[in-house]
């Protein structure tokens, strides 16, 4: 007989140590480590790995298998969630799609199983451990599902739901599972949403999807600081790993694509309404305000997220601290980066701001990581110190590094251009972007500069026509710019 011996495994990563943690040493979360019986008895299923056997599936040319022919995607009838499958679902994909709640990640997928069941003429199951099929279908008749294809089941245990799938083998186009933490095996120990639980269905479900050539979408719950709750090994059995993320006081939701085995990382955005999600075809356009007279700390820039070119408003605020030292408050960006950006526009620009307030904020709540933006930080931080205002016509991209320079970043022509089809008619970028982006430019002016300090000078026009530094009193003059 086996002999038993007692383990603590972690519920947020999967680690085990012989003794309980008040904090897993591994991935340093709190309360998560719980005892587990463990049996070290190997598996009699597992063959020995010194002696060879006689596979299941003998091995075959990559030419032969790229010869079956093309694989066909099932497109969901919402063009940007398409988009960030890369196409549409493949025949026996799982994806998992996690995001805080209140997100709109189980009113999003009842539409996209709705759209399908409509456009394929094929049952479409949905199943949810958190809601009963009265409150589904309460959700249904708001935003406007009302197809007979959708099928809806409401089952927390592994076996029935998969006996659902066994019922509808042969005709389902589409499952949901709302969500994988909800849903338990009899077969193992410990709750719902466990580590072991949470594992065995994924992998259970995985296989059943795998098998029949069936899509399946899983939803995911998500912890405190937004990442998919249960293990990592989670996003390592399925294929595509989505985030739908948002500010909370904004309608504006962003659905991003962490991982994707047969598509390009991609981002869509939707507008969450009382009558469902909507596509948002342009989001640049809700990412900068619209005005008709400069305002004095507003600088545009262009940022990426995947592959998409979003235009970003950055927003500054400068003002006479109340006490010796002033403060810094950010929202959108990181509190860290946004330190360093406020001491290099120090320097360049020749203005002490430690006894300054500076507050410095994104638009519509948009979050923004990308270096590319660093200029566009620096030069709202700077107008609005000075009271200058950045051209309406003019937008900023680059990186900025601590001894002032400005660095190009990739995506350099699909970011020209998209300010460009804005209406921006003049772009400041760093030094080599005209020989880069060729003629994806078009007919407008790119504007380069190698420094912070050119920058500034370069968007001296009639609007910012003076820039004077705080321990010379030197009046700067601009830099001529060539088409």
């Amino acid at each position: 007989m086996a002999r038993t011996a007692t383990t603590f495994r972690c519920q947020a990563c999967g680690a085990t140590a012989g003794k309980w943690y008040g904090r897993c040493p591994k991935c340093a979360e709190f309360s998560t480590m719980v005892e587990v019986a463990a049996t070290p008895a190997r598996d009699p299923g597992l063959r020995s790995s010194t002696r060879g056997s006689t596979p299941a599936r003998p091995a075959r040319r990559v030419s032969e298998i790229a010869d079956d022919g093309p694989t066909l995607r099932l497109p969901t009838g919402i063009g940007e969630f398409d988009r960030v499958l890369g196409g549409g679902l493949v025949p026996g994909q799982v994806c998992l799609c996690s995001g805080p709640p209140g997100s709109g990640k189980s009113t999003l997928l009842l539409a996209v199983a709705d759209r399908v069941a409509r456009g394929e003429d094929r049952p479409v199951l949905y199943v949810s451990g958190e809601e009963s099929v009265e409150q589904i279908a309460l959700r249904a008749r708001r935003i406007g599902v009302t197809s007979t294809n959708l099928l809806l089941a409401d089952d927390i245990d592994l076996g029935a739901v998969i006996g659902h799938l066994d019922e509808h083998a042969a005709g389902l186009a589409l499952v949901v599972i709302d969500s994988v933490q909800t849903i338990a095996s009899a077969d193992v120990e410990g709750r719902a949403g466990g580590v072991t639980q949470t594992m065995e269905v994924a992998q259970a479900l995985s296989r059943v999807a795998k098998a029949r050539g069936l899509p399946m979408i899983l939803v995911g719950q998500v912890t405190k600081d937004s990442t998919v709750a249960g293990p990592r090994a989670l996003e390592h059995i399925v294929d595509t790993t989505l985030s739908l993320d948002g500010d909370k006081h904004t309608s504006l939701r962003l659905l991003r694509t962490v991982k994707n085995r047969f598509g390009a990382l991609e981002v869509a955005a939707f507008e969450q309404r009382d009558d469902g999600m909507h596509e948002v075809l342009d989001p640049s356009s809700l990412f900068r305000e619209h005005r008709t007279t400069p305002v004095s700390g507003i600088c545009p820039t262009v940022t990426v997220e995947g592959a998409r070119a979003l235009v970003a408003e950055m927003q500054a605020l400068v003002g006479t601290a109340v006490v010796p030292n002033g403060r810094r408050a950010v929202s959108g960006i990181d509190t860290g980066r946004a330190a360093m950006l406020i001491a290099v526009t120090e320097r360049a620009g020749g203005e002490f701001l430690w006894n300054r307030d500076v507050y410095i904020a994104t638009a519509a709540g948009m979050r923004v990581s990308d270096p590319g933006t660093d200029l566009a930080v620096c030069l709202a931080v700077m107008s609005a110190h000075g009271d200058r205002v950045v051209p309406l016509d003019t937008a900023v991209i680059g990186e900025v590094t601590l001894s002032g320079d400005v660095r190009p970043v990739p995506m350099m022509p699909e970011r020209t251009a998209e300010a460009f089809r804005l209406g921006y008619k003049r772009v400041i970028v760093p030094v080599g972007t005209r020989a880069r982006a060729g003629r994806q430019v078009g007919p407008a002016r790119l504007v380069e500069v190698g420094t912070l300090r050119e920058a500034i000078l370069a968007l001296q026009a009639p609007p910012m026509s003076t820039v004077r530094t705080a321990a010379s009193g030197v009046q700067l003059r601009p830099v001529p710019a060539t088409d």
